[in-house]
């Protein structure tokens, strides 16, 4: 055995990819809980303010198309370390603007230079662990990903309700310095075996994968899977102040945070695959999540509600490393170029969330807004009983 193989610290690159999925993920969420602020501060309208999360959405989804070949051309840990140096940039300068589309700029340049990490992060995985710990490890990181949805919204409300909304883009660079030294002082880099290619190939090979009606419908469930989740904790901030429950942002927050016991179940998505059957796992998984998210708009009793939210997190949270593991699967030696356009959907489709939950909540009523919002996350569950695989059932 490779003598650097045997001597890496596979806990601590997994503590690190984590760390790192989580607080790069955060920037999506972090202006969730400060759309009503925007739409105060700029004088703008609600759909308006929403779209400061929906252009870092466009520009991360954008991103992850180009930046895994970029990876293969110039190196995994070279590529995720830039893309941490130039969050940390445009964090500070987020901080620094007082203008609501110099804002809309920077949070579009904020998304394309936070999709560095993403896929690279999963190749990097591929390339560097063993079989054996890929699975978890993906799970992790996943994780971190699904985990960043509560952390980023809990955190920004806490600090923009006590030191002002430009305080959390502050403390967004701080913590992708850090990062960033993390990442070029412990993360090995990984052996450059792989032949360099051109960062238009997965643009030219784009057709063969949507050729694969299985594929097709998977990306169907991609396109509203973390649609639903910024859908839901959008609408739930607005639900839990209102007249039925009247909350504080600061219990607001408390309820939040109990998403994050649901992301827990995410690493061993992996296991229950094997147990359950893929395709059953995804299955069973969205229609606990299509019935979390349609009850939550007719229960008036918090903790109820809050298991109904913790049963749509875990539907969500299981769906995600099952459904990438399963486009894997299927793509066969396209599995790259797949992953690298599921990922790009699955973003893309956070990009429509925070416009479409205002709209839906211009209909005046809660429980239509979350029926609504059920009714758009059925599409991905339809789509899942139209995979048709034998072997995978």
């Amino acid at each position: 055995m490779d003598s650097r193989v045997s001597s890496r610290n596979y806990p601590l690159i997994t503590a690190i990819l984590c760390w790192a999925g989580m607080v790069v993920m955060s920037s999506l969420y972090v202006t969730i809980p400060l759309v009503s602020l925007f739409s105060d501060i700029f004088g703008v309208s609600s759909t308006q303010a929403a779209s400061a999360g929906s252009i870092f959405s466009l520009g991360f989804a954008i991103g992850c198309l180009i930046y895994g070949a970029l990876s293969d051309k110039y190196g995994r840990k070279r590529v995720i370390f830039i893309g941490l140096v130039a969050l940390t940039v445009i964090s500070l300068l987020l901080g620094l603007v007082d203008s609501f589309p110099l804002i809309i700029v920077l949070r579009g340049l904020q998304g394309a230079a936070a999709a560095t990490f993403s896929p690279v992060a999963l190749a990097y995985t591929v390339q560097m662990f063993p079989p054996e710990k890929r699975v978890t490890t993906i799970g992790f990181i996943s994780t971190g990903f699904m985990v960043a949805g509560i952390v980023g919204q809990v955190v920004s409300g806490l600090v923009s309700e006590h030191y002002g909304w430009n305080a959390i883009f502050y403390l967004l660079a701080i913590v992708y310095a850090i990062t960033a030294f993390l990442v070029l002082s412990m993360l090995p880099k990984e052996d450059t075996t792989q032949a360099p290619s051109s960062i238009l190939e997965p643009i030219r090979n784009m057709g063969k994968v949507f050729a694969q009606k299985n594929l097709v419908f998977s990306y169907l469930i991609s396109l509203v899977l973390l649609m639903s989740f910024v859908n839901m904790s959008s609408v739930l901030g607005t639900y839990l102040s209102n007249s039925t429950f009247g909350l504080s942002k600061q219990e607001i927050l408390y309820v939040r945070s109990f998403g994050i016991l649901g992301m827990l179940v995410s690493p061993f998505a992996g296991r229950l695959a094997r147990g359950f059957g893929a395709l059953t796992l995804l299955r069973g998984s969205l229609i606990l999540a299509v019935l979390g998210l349609a009850s939550i708009g007719f229960i008036s009793n918090l903790p109820l509600l809050i298991i109904m939210m913790l049963v749509f997190i875990v539907g969500i949270a299981i769906t995600v490393p099952s459904l990438v593991g399963l486009v894997g699967q299927m793509a066969g030696k396209m599995a790259g170029i797949a992953v690298s356009v599921n990922t790009f959907i699955l973003f893309a489709g956070t990009s429509f969330g925070p416009i479409m939950s205002v709209q839906f909540m211009k209909t005046g009523s809660f429980s239509l807004t979350f029926i609504l919002l059920a009714l758009v996350l059925c599409v991905g569950l339809l789509a899942a009983f139209l995979i048709r695989i034998k072997s995978l059932t």
